[in-house]
């Protein structure tokens, strides 16, 4: 997504003419899901309003594996619409929503007949169960009435905004409703109910008495079947523990405790290993594999566990690249960028395969999530296997990643219809000058040359562990491949500025600094590729006003001419941007930067009720001219997403300064003390059930 991260997002910077004030915008837009309800679990997720009716907005809908099935829902009982009173979402898969039937009830002041509804979603399908709840003596007798506008339509058609009525034709077959489009079939059963069908869908009634004192509940459930999806949900236990968290402050085991239960919903396989788990981007537009959010979101969880991070690492390595292929970006060795069910089309040219290697950032994540897995206690025979997707990940690395041979890793996108912009900020604007100018490509991003820096460090010390005849030796070749990118790195990408030298986000196609100053420097820290002075360079950075925003890190500094609060990557918050740099502040002993984001990041969780979204607004927290109280959402964000989610304990690991010893099945911890007292149990060292705690002051 991607990121959710990762992805294809260029509609959102489409240049637009200007327009008067009584213009009327007819340009396709992105629909907006800030004050929607969603219920998921993939491959199913139902938006909706607040009051769990659908139809209103454009991002409304019952959909499977990528396909709307239901774009209207309309309950009334007795004739009338029920009255709005609560909504409650205590997992992500569940809502329950309560109303009132003032029409059905009696004169006195308090309410006495209500509707219930729960609406769960499921690995196969959705289901409501809608109860009429009687306080009053006499029986209750009445109609329910439920509408259904039927669809077809591809996800990827409601994200651009040009989703049109699908011309659905259902079959009833007693009291069933059946119907398919874009390769998915699905099918309404709904006991008790008589069907009929409309101009848009169908109509189901029933005939109810609710007794005295007591309830009368139905259900109706839709059952869908993707034969062309190339990922599924699973019903498998989570990969991972569920940790006990107490802190002083309770803002972080409420994040977590939150983020767990959406990453559970998030939880998908390959149709060709049904057994491999993997965490899909986010919800609603990058529900499935992509390689830069999975692999991120697998390395945040390891102080829970290993095995998801065996399974994504798996996973991957199966599609793992072995051609050179233009028109999909792959290259051997390379790690995919993101799996869909069909070619993605985007109306500004860009064209994606379903299986899309555009990424420049993987392969050496890749390489760093099996380290890290290892290091944080996963079998030694599983590193073995993974030797030869290793191997190739390297050489990756140094034989196409680096595009021209200048000793950096670059991207371009050689099929003419791809991703422009191929690092995690991938959207067609975000890497530019501070005049606001964009960078033009092949494009060498900051935050890539650390990552394979890292990765070769590490693969080298992979190899020397579990490699046979001459791995020692190739284990040399690739330290002093990462000493000369070290050097290169140095050598190149330094600004030096009155307040102070940093990194430039890129080198441009002449080898350019480009000078913004972004939220891409906190990746550097606690990769190696920087030395101490450097490191205390970028903390201070990170720390400016500039840059926190005090909800997280803004994705550009608010100096730079082309900032703005609300551009997806220009001036936004990434919640897992924030994260990354948490983590490389506490690990290189900047604990007050660190503890300064954390606060930020907390604050962010508390105003979005735990559940962190893609991406929120980069205005400043506060009460002043200009500030916010409350972190602004950006409208189209997906949520959840699977490493916003997951950056909770990626929080939690740089709170404590958590480090495994694998050998021994133990943890150390460095613990940022400004952050008060954390106490955790149910974390894992391989196989080993491990706990940690702040030690008393």
């Amino acid at each position: 997504m991607s990121d959710t991260d990762s992805g294809v997002k260029p509609e959102r910077h489409r240049a637009r003419p200007h327009q008067e004030s009584d213009e009327i915008v007819t340009t396709p837009l992105q629909p907006l899901l800030h004050d929607a309800l969603v219920v998921l679990r993939a491959p199913t997720q139902v938006w909706s309003a607040a009051d769990g009716a659908i139809g209103a907005s454009p991002i409304h809908g019952v959909y499977f594996s990528d396909v709307r099935l239901v774009r209207g829902l309309r309950v009334a009982v007795g004739g009338r619409d029920a009255e709005h009173l609560s909504t409650g979402s205590p997992a992500a898969d569940h809502a329950r929503l309560h109303s009132l039937l003032r029409h059905l009830d009696d004169p006195t002041p308090d309410p006495g007949v209500r509707l219930v509804v729960d609406r769960t979603a499921g690995t196969s399908g959705w289901s409501e169960r809608i109860a009429i709840v009687n306080r009053r003596e006499p029986e209750l007798t009445t109609t329910v009435a439920i509408e259904l506008d039927l669809d077809a339509t591809s996800m990827d058609v409601v994200k651009q905004g040009l989703a049109q009525a699908f011309a659905v034709e259902p079959e009833l077959d007693d009291g069933v409703v059946s119907w398919q489009g874009e390769g998915v079939s699905a099918r309404i059963v709904a006991p008790g109910f008589e069907t009929e069908r409309t101009a848009t869908g169908v109509r189901l009634t029933a005939d109810v008495v609710v007794p005295p004192r007591g309830e009368l509940a139905l259900e109706l459930r839709l059952e869908a079947h993707d034969a062309i999806g190339v990922v599924r949900g699973t019903e498998q236990p989570v990969p991972w523990s569920t940790p006990l968290v107490t802190a002083a402050d309770s803002r972080l085991p409420r994040w977590i405790d939150r983020s767990l239960t959406d990453l559970d919903a998030l939880r998908m396989t390959v149709a060709q290993h049904p057994d491999r788990q993997f965490l899909a981007a986010g919800a609603p537009w990058f529900f499935t594999l992509f390689g830069r959010d999975s692999l991120w979101a697998a390395r945040f969880l390891l102080p829970l566990g290993t095995d998801l991070a065996r399974d994504t690492l798996h996973v991957l390595a199966g599609l793992q690249g072995t051609a050179m292929v233009d028109d999909t970006a792959e290259e051997p060795g390379k790690i995919m960028h993101e799996l869909r069910r069909q070619t993605l089309v985007i109306d500004d040219g860009t064209s994606l395969p379903p299986l899309y290697y555009g990424t420049v950032d993987a392969t050496a994540l890749w390489v760093c999530l099996l380290h890290d897995a290892w290091r944080w206690g996963m079998d030694d025979e599983v590193v073995r296997a993974l030797l030869p997707a290793l191997e190739g990940a390297l050489a990756w690395m140094r034989d196409h990643g680096d595009a021209d041979g200048d000793g950096l890793l670059e991207y371009v996108d050689r099929s003419g219809h791809g991703l422009a912009n191929q690092g995690w900020k991938d959207s067609g604007d975000s890497v530019q000058w501070r005049d606001g100018s964009l960078a033009e490509g092949p494009i060498a991003l900051c935050e890539v040359q650390a990552y394979a820096y890292e990765a070769a460090l590490h693969g080298a010390e992979l190899l020397e562990r579990f490699g046979d005849g001459d791995a020692a030796e190739r284990a040399s070749e690739w330290r002093s491949w990462a000493a000369a990118l070290r050097s290169r790195f140095h050598e190149s990408f330094w600004v030096e500025h009155p307040d102070g030298a940093y990194p430039a986000i890129a080198l441009d196609a002449a080898k350019r600094k480009v000078d913004t100053v972004t939220s891409n420097l906190g990746h550097l820290l606690g990769t190696g590729i920087l030395d101490a002075e450097q490191s205390a360079l970028v903390a201070r950075r990170l720390a400016s006003p500039e840059l926190d925003s005090g909800f997280g890190l803004r994705t550009m500094s608010s100096a730079s001419s082309g900032y703005w609060p609300l551009s997806y990557h220009g001036g936004s918050v990434w919640t897992h941007d924030t994260a990354i740099a948490v983590l490389g502040l506490a690990r290189a002993g900047f604990d007050a930067e660190a503890a300064s984001l954390i606060d930020g990041l907390l604050a962010a969780a508390e105003g979005f009720d735990y559940r962190v979204p893609e991406l929120h607004s980069g205005d400043a927290r506060g009460d002043g001219p200009g500030e916010v109280a409350r972190p602004v959402p950006y409208p189209a964000a997906c949520r959840p997403q699977a490493w916003s989610a997951a950056s909770a304990v990626a929080v939690l690991t740089a709170a404590l300064g958590l480090e495994p010893d694998a050998a021994a099945g133990t943890l150390r911890t460095s613990p940022i003390r400004s952050l008060g007292a954390i106490a955790v149990e149910g974390l894992r060292v391989g196989a080993t059930p491990a706990a940690a705690r702040t030690p008393a002051s």
